[in-house]
């Protein structure tokens, strides 16, 4: 009768090891099932960006040569009529003033970088990103300078431009920016970096609060690209327009 109890023992056991190893292996089959689909997706979807930024850059490719080539009939034709000649002088200076147009002339580059390694708290943020303030706070000093066009890492700064965080870095102009951030301003050279200078001013913080590695250089010739984002206005109408 013991034996009988002990054999019956032994198969519950069993069947209860059993029962715990399968749970097991199940689960650990599902763990690496959602494994390894994100991982796959992912490399897809990596795959599927660089595709589209590949066909990105080739379009503003082609429209920066048709524009070229718009350019130059424009140029040609207008040279036969004073009236259209002054009508596309115009225009340029508007599309100088909206940021339309590639510029290039005198002023300041400044970059920032990121505290080093060694003295980074709190993880492995970006000082710069986490305070990108600060960098909003450059660009009204450059305005208020007088400063004639600004980029920051190369995309240009306008009314429309958005700067936002996203996921450890910047947004700009619907493009990702990570440091080092380099801010370019075509301008008077000293003023504006003596407009950035002031004595435990703007910079000073930057330097002696967030330990940002800041560097300001005057150069003779800066090129700053044009706005590549095409605003179309749906709300805002012409004052004639309206009243009409």
């Amino acid at each position: 009768m013991n034996d009988i109890k002990s054999k019956i023992a032994i198969v519950l056991v069993c069947i209860l090891l059993g029962l715990i190893l399968a749970v097991q292996f199940k689960t650990v089959e599902n763990n690496l099932g959602t494994g390894v689909i994100p991982t796959q997706r992912a490399q897809q979807l990596a795959i599927d960006y660089k595709r589209i930024q590949d066909e990105r850059d080739r379009l503003r490719n082609e429209l920066d040569n048709v524009e070229s080539k718009l350019k130059q009939y424009e140029k040609g034709e207008v040279e036969k009529d004073v009236y259209l000649e002054n009508l596309y002088k115009d225009i340029e200076k508007y599309r100088n003033l909206a940021g339309y147009e590639d510029v290039k002339g005198p002023g300041i580059t400044i970059e920032i970088n990121d505290p080093p390694v060694e003295i980074i708290f709190g993880g492995a943020s970006s000082a710069i990103v986490d305070n990108y303030e600060y960098i909003l706070q450059i660009i009204g000093v450059l305005n208020a300078t007088e400063a004639e066009a600004i980029s920051i890492n190369d995309q240009r700064y306008t009314s429309f431009t958005e700067i936002v965080i996203a996921a450890g870095h910047l947004e700009i102009n619907g493009v990702s920016c990570g440091p080092p951030f380099i801010i370019k301003a075509i301008g008077k050279a000293d003023d504006l970096e003596n407009s950035l200078r002031i004595k435990h001013g703007l910079i000073w913080r930057m330097e002696n609060m967030l330990n940002l590695d800041i560097h300001i250089k005057q150069e003779q010739s800066i090129i700053i690209p044009k706005y590549k984002k095409i605003k179309e206005f749906r709300y805002a109408k012409p004052v004639e327009e309206i009243t009409n």
